[in-house]
């Protein structure tokens, strides 16, 4: 099991306080990783880990000041950057659920709605691989993995999102999917220009994980999966250890989608 060892790397979470966020940093503190825990907001993350030593730290992904200190903190108490998991997004949140069919549909989609997302889902994307991932081409080394989503690789199904009665209750709307979509194929372009400085890119596409969903949902996205259920959030630490570590060293500029078989029909 040597493969999937990480011990003495240094490794970047993003949004690590999210509900997929906590579990890729035991993950990968599990295979001996020095975790960097990195959210927008202040978090507990660290009290949840074994081994270290750990880092937890409070930075935006959209601001590069933010990152560059982050950065520089890192690189202080560690010397290295090795993985770099980059998971902070912004899903469909709407703060009146009264409205949010109306304003989640195409035609009435809110324009700084879809600039919010597409800020953090894309430009902060941008901004963590460019600067954690600096250091790693200049080393020589390391695993950088965007998370996307399978909304990144097929369209949403609308009619899961009905009720019992019919009503829609809400759509998948265009800001998620076609930022996921755009994370995929960003992960191509880097795995490219840095795979000559030994920088290995991959996308991890998870589906979708059961968190207090409303049952009719969680009933209807089950149904849709060869699996019969949606994920649990612990169901993706395989993948990232697998994909930070060298158990994956001739893999770059691949999608690893793990979903149930969501994708597969």
């Amino acid at each position: 099991m040597n493969l999937f060892n990480l011990t003495g790397k240094t490794a970047i979470v993003t949004g690590a306080a999210g509900l997929i966020g906590r579990q890729h940093c035991l993950a990968l503190a599990e295979a001996g990783a020095n975790v960097v825990a990195l959210d927008v907001h202040e978090h507990d993350v660290l009290a949840s880990l074994p081994n270290g030593p750990h880092l937890a730290l409070t930075a935006d992904v959209t601001s590069p000041a933010s990152l560059t200190t982050a950065r520089d903190h890192i690189l202080a108490q560690f010397g290295h950057i090795d993985v770099l998991v980059n998971n902070a997004a912004i899903n469909d949140m709407f703060e009146n659920p009264a409205l949010a069919a109306d304003l989640s549909k195409f035609e009435n989609f809110p324009l700084a709605t879809f600039q919010k997302v597409l800020e953090v889902n894309v430009t902060g994307v941008f901004l963590a691989a460019q600067i954690f991932g600096t250091p790693m081409a200049a080393q020589g080394s390391g695993s950088i993995i965007n998370v996307a989503s399978t909304y990144g690789i097929v369209g949403p199904d609308q009619s899961i999102y009905r009720n019992e009665a019919g009503e829609q209750t809400f759509y998948k709307s265009p800001s998620y999917p076609m930022t996921k979509g755009a994370v995929v194929n960003f992960t191509r372009y880097l795995a490219a220009y840095w795979g000559a400085a030994g920088v290995r890119v991959n996308t991890l596409s998870p589906g979708g994980v059961e968190n207090s969903q409303d049952a009719f949902f969680v009933q209807q996205y089950s149904a849709k999966t060869p699996l019969g259920r949606m994920a649990e959030a612990t169901d993706y630490q395989g993948a990232v250890v697998f994909l930070a570590s060298d158990a994956s060293a001739y893999m770059t500029g691949a999608n690893l989608v793990v979903d149930g078989g969501w994708t597969a029909i």
